[in-house]
Parts: structure tokens; C-alpha cells; sequence
């Protein structure tokens, strides 16, 4: 689905550097890569305020924390997703209220959140599915008629661009009160290793995120609030601190591979393309398919053929056996439940080149000859 090893032998002098002189330094925790990375990702991303942390996971349970909710709270996620963004909801005690979300897109909207607010509700997770932002103008909008937290959950979105209305924009992660990321290898900026950030534009927040992710401690043995210990190894900082100079050649790299697939593959009896939303940018961290009555045999068949395809997400958060008994479904889950019979991602990454994607196109045309 990806090539990790393509991609590091392009840039292995700068990665191998920046590793070895991590490693001669021995500052392997909090090291100066850290802190260079943090300043630098926030101003790619034009945030007030970046802080790194040990995963993306981690990233949405700290955010979480930091806005001062209590036990039976509802947060209002996509049911479409994967589960760590309501994972950490249950986790800290706080109420899952799972929702459909657009057919086209497979992002939430403001819509479907609408219908979901109670007095209970203090936050909605909108999560860049995929590698395009939901409709962040209209969330906000909602999101401030009810005094609700906005939770950017864009560790597949890193780099796309919202545009508003008015012709404004402004990268995923940023628009929402807190955004948050993670830098998996398989990310569209991803380490070595399990890595992730939070981002804000709200200094005080920005200040209570930071103290929580170190044990909530203010100074050395003074602990202000129950924190956590989630780092982001200065390893990790140094090779992201290489490859985010290179994420928007990583962005159009992949954007590349996604207009060849859509030429080949539009048209195709049973076969929906990726919609590209008119206000957002796509950074295709995955290139998902809508397939017709036939999908598994089609991963089957392509996988006979040793051509790799993957299911983003089989199953919807609310019929996880976890969630049983926690959260709740507002509405119906049509859309959701048709998604995970339906979806299908091809592989898509920066080192793509016409000759994979033909073999893999030429595979789909196969099958549905």
C-alpha cells in the first residue's frame, strides 16, 4: 500500500544525518530536534502552537483532557472512522454519540451533528477522512451557536487546505479549537516509529495541552493537573523535521497517482471514484473506491494477482464490541453501514509511477470485463 523504503533511499543522506547526530548528541529525550520540529510543522501550518507527543492516539486523549470536561459529557464522532478517535472518549469516562456522515465525501457535517446536540454535548471530532477536510466553516458555525469544542482529528489530512466562503484559508488542524495528528509510517508525514501532535491557535490551551503531556507538571516535582507521560522521541523529531520539507512534494506526488487512477477508472460500470470536495484540498492518504455488490471479490481477485487493497473501515464503531453498552447512535447509520460493505483503497504513495498503477488498473479492468 505504501513504499517506505523508496521514499527513505531519495532523501537517506539527510535522514541518515539527522539520525546520527541525534545519536551523538545522546539527547534522545526532548531533545533540540523537538523543539526545531514543533516551531517548524507550526509554521507550515500556520499554528500559534505545536506540541509534540507519542502518538496520535495520545494526541486526542490529551485534547480531551485539556478542555475540562467531566464523566457523561457527549462528544459527537463520525461513525465512519477508526476507533481511536472515540476510543479515548470512552476511556476518560466521557459519552461516544456516534453519526452518519456525507455518502460523497464520507466526512461528518454539520447536519448530522445538529441532530445529535443534547445539553450533554461539549465537543465534536470531525475527522479528515481519507485526506480531505470536512466542511470545517459550516461545523464552526454550529459548533458556536452551541457552545460546543471542535476536535480536528487529522492525522490522514495533514497538509490539505480549507477554503471558506469568502475566499480565505487555512490548513486542517487549525480551524477547529484543537487539531491533532499522528505520524505513523504510512501517514502522509510519517516517522520511524509511533510519533504525533497536537496544534492550536488558543495560547492558554496551548500552555494546559503542553503541561499535561509532561505528567502535568508546571516545573520540576510540581504537578498542576493529573497528566500523562507522552513524548515525542527526538529521534522521530529529526527525521520528520527532513520529511516536512518535502510534505508538499509528498502531497503532489500523491495527487499525481490519484488523477491517473481517476482517468483510468472512471467510467466503470460499478466503480465510484474519489469525490473531491469544491472547498477542500485532497492529500489522498488513502484512494478509496465505492464498489458495487462485489467488493470482497474484488480484493480477493486483485490480491491473486499480488496487488494489495485494504478495507477503511469494515465494521462501524457503534456495532464494535467495545462500544456495546457505551455511546450512543443518533439516526440512522445508512450511509456508514453502506461505506463498509462498499469501500475499497488501492495503493496510492509518493513513489508511485505509471507502471504499478497500470498493472493495478489493468487488474480492476480484468475483473470487470
Amino acid at each position: 500500500m505504501v513504499d517506505l523504503k523508496g521514499q527513505y533511499k531519495k532523501i537517506k543522506a539527510e535522514i541518515d544525518a539527522a539520525v546520527l547526530d541525534c545519536i551523538e548528541s545522546t539527547a534522545f529525550i526532548n531533545g533540540p530536534a523537538v523543539k526545531i520540529f514543533a516551531t517548524s510543522l507550526a509554521q507550515h501550518l500556520d499554528a500559534a502552537r505545536v506540541i509534540p507527543c507519542a502518538n496520535g492516539t495520545d494526541a486526542l486523549q490529551i485534547a480531551m483532557m485539556a478542555l475540562g470536561l467531566e464523566r457523561g459529557d457527549e462528544i459527537i464522532v463520525p461513525a465512519f472512522t477508526y476507533i481511536a478517535t472515540a476510543e479515548v472518549i470512552g476511556l476518560l469516562g466521557l459519552v461516544p454519540v456516534m453519526v452518519d456522515v456525507d455518502p460523497r465525501t464520507f466526512n461528518i457535517t454539520a447536519e448530522h451533528i445538529r441532530k445529535a446536540i443534547t445539553p450533554k454535548t461539549k465537543a465534536v471530532v470531525p475527522v479528515h477522512l481519507f485526506g480531505q477536510s470536512a466542511d470545517m466553516e459550516s461545523i464552526m458555525k454550529l459548533a458556536a451557536e452551541h457552545n460546543l469544542y471542535v476536535i480536528e482529528d487529522t492525522a490522514q489530512a495533514i497538509g490539505a487546505e480549507y477554503t471558506f466562503s469568502d475566499g480565505r484559508k487555512q490548513k486542517v488542524g487549525t480551524i477547529g479549537h484543537i487539531g491533532c495528528t499522528s505520524f505513523f509510517p504510512s501517514k502522509n508525514l510519517g516517522c520511524y516509529g509511533d510519533g504525533g501532535a497536537i496544534m492550536t491557535n488558543d495560547a492558554q490551551l496551548g500552555e494546559k495541552i503542553q503541561i499535561i503531556a509532561n505528567h502535568g507538571q508546571i516545573k520540576k516535582y510540581v504537578h498542576k493537573y493529573i497528566g500523562v507521560n507522552s513524548r515525542l522521541d527526538t529521534l522521530q523529531a529529526a527525521i520528520l523535521g527532513v520529511k516536512l520539507k518535502y510534505l508538499n512534494d509528498y502531497s503532489a506526488a500523491r495527487r499525481k497517482a490519484a488523477d491517473y487512477y481517476d482517468q483510468q477508472l472512471n467510467g466503470i460500470e460499478g466503480i465510484t471514484v474519489p469525490v473531491r470536495a469544491s472547498n477542500s484540498t485532497h492529500v489522498f492518504h488513502q484512494y478509496t473506491l465505492k464498489v458495487a455488490g462485489n467488493r470482497d471479490e474484488l480484493k480477493t481477485f486483485l490480491e491473486s494477482k499480488g496487488i494489495p487493497a485494504m478495507i477503511y473501515y469494515p465494521i462501524p464503531l457503534n456495532e464494535q464490541e467495545a462500544f456495546q453498552g457505551l455511546g450512543r447512535v443518533e439516526g440512522s447509520l445508512d450511509v456508514t453501514i453502506n461505506l463498509c460493505q462498499t469501500v475499497l483503497s488501492l495503493p496510492i504513495h509518493t513513489e508511485m509511477d505509471t507502471a504499478q498503477q497500470d498493472y493495478i488498473i489493468g487488474g480492476i479492468k480484468e475483473f470487470f470485463k
